[in-house]
């Protein structure tokens, strides 16, 4: 096959869907990699190591979607301003896509109908399973690494203290404490972090298993008191989604633990719901003068009720992080991940040198968006309001 690797246009993405070492796997594959020029170089992926590991650099991208038979990309299709049309526009009939798509979000209905109209086989990676055998191929749980450990500094960045203890000549400076809510794969890597630089660290999650690994990572635990039951979903794979009635009684066991944090890093997500607001602008008051809020989970609303979506902006003397994207603040271990994670969910659908899509395969399922003019995915039909 012809894989075709666009350089990302959206604005501030630094980040690729191929290093030279998945090309070099792609091209002993057998597969013709055509990658355009400077694609890489966000990352510091100069395009003669992609030439080195066999990989045609193309000048005129138009010509790079026209004949390649798969597209890699990081973000959903976008609007080229440079060429005034849009990415979709670029593709054709029976072309396979493969990139984060997040087609159940609103501002991304029309793009996902319009690949639909053109015939275009979509696959999103954020709709991989979390299942073993799909560890390998999981780039959310990878670019959540990546924004938990550059979030936290994000977080040290910004507050106005020491994170460890200092001894010097005129005494000893306290630690500062940190509060992680949510411990998932960013919540665990951010305690990690926090823990590294020498902060006291505390975490909130109302899943068991959860707690139980923050607490390996030697965080505290701030009791949340949300039953089982009603926590977790009967797989036991997510948090569910709290009634108001629940979510009061996080919050108020949140408010002191979240009053004495120097740095509250907010990645409590529900998986395809909108993220549970834990922070109300009141908790916001009570917090120290000089501290910070980073809210990782703003691609989904966001943790606290105050986050500026995409920037940062200091509230009732906190600074408030929304910056979005913060794996791309990372593009070099973030593409190198992201580029194994796609080539080994890409080498996983290749039968006999071309795609082959088994739609009773929980992989396939999950990740197909649209096929041969039909819109498949469950979600975002749900979400378009069509039966």
């Amino acid at each position: 096959m012809i894989i075709g690797i666009p350089k990302e246009i959206m604005p501030g993405e630094n980040r690729v869907a191929a290093s030279p070492e998945t090309v070099a796997k792609m091209i002993a594959d057998g597969h013709t990699v055509l990658i355009e020029k400077g694609a890489g170089i966000g990352a510091f992926f100069i395009d003669d190591e992609y030439v080195n590991a066999g990989a045609k650099v193309v000048t005129d991208v138009k010509k790079l979607f026209s004949d390649a038979n798969v597209i890699l990309k990081v973000k959903e299709p976008q609007f080229n301003t440079n060429l005034n049309i849009h990415e979709v526009d670029l593709m054709h009939k029976g072309q396979v896509l493969i990139t984060f798509i997040h087609p159940a979000s609103p501002v991304n209905h029309e793009m996902v109908k319009n690949l639909t109209a053109k015939g275009v086989t979509a696959l999103t990676l954020d709709g991989i399973p979390r299942i073993s055998r799909a560890q390998n191929m999981d780039a959310l749980s990878s670019m959540s690494t990546c924004a938990g450990y550059k979030g936290m500094l994000l977080g040290a960045n910004a507050v106005s203290k020491f994170l460890p203890m200092i001894g010097s000549a005129v005494g000893m400076i306290r630690p500062s404490k940190v509060l992680v809510l949510g411990a998932g794969v960013a919540g665990l890597r951010a305690i990690a972090t926090a823990k590294g630089l020498g902060a006291v660290v505390y975490a909130a999650d109302i899943r068991k298993d959860a707690v139980e690994q923050a607490m390996s990572l030697g965080a505290k635990i701030v009791p949340l008191d949300i039953p089982q039951e009603i926590a977790v979903s009967p797989d036991g794979k997510h948090a569910n989604a709290l009634s108001e009635k629940w979510l009061k009684v996080e919050r108020e066991n949140l408010k002191e633990a979240v009053a004495d944090a120097d740095i509250v890093f907010c990645s409590a997500l529900v998986f395809g719901e909108v993220a549970p607001i834990l922070i109300t602008e009141e908790m916001v008051k009570s917090m120290k003068p000089g501290s910070a809020i980073v809210d990782i989970s703003i691609d989904q609303g966001g943790n606290c009720s105050l986050t500026p979506p995409g920037t940062t902006e200091v509230k009732h003397h906190v600074s408030m992080i929304g910056i979005k994207n913060i794996p791309g603040l990372l593009p070099t271990s973030s593409t190198w991940m992201f580029a194994q994670n796609i080539y080994n969910f890409l080498k996983y659908l290749v039968k006999d040198d071309k795609i082959v899509l088994d739609h009773s395969d929980e992989i396939v399922s999950s990740t197909l968006v649209c096929e041969n003019g039909v819109l498949v995915h469950l979600g975002t039909k749900h979400a378009m309001g069509i039966a």
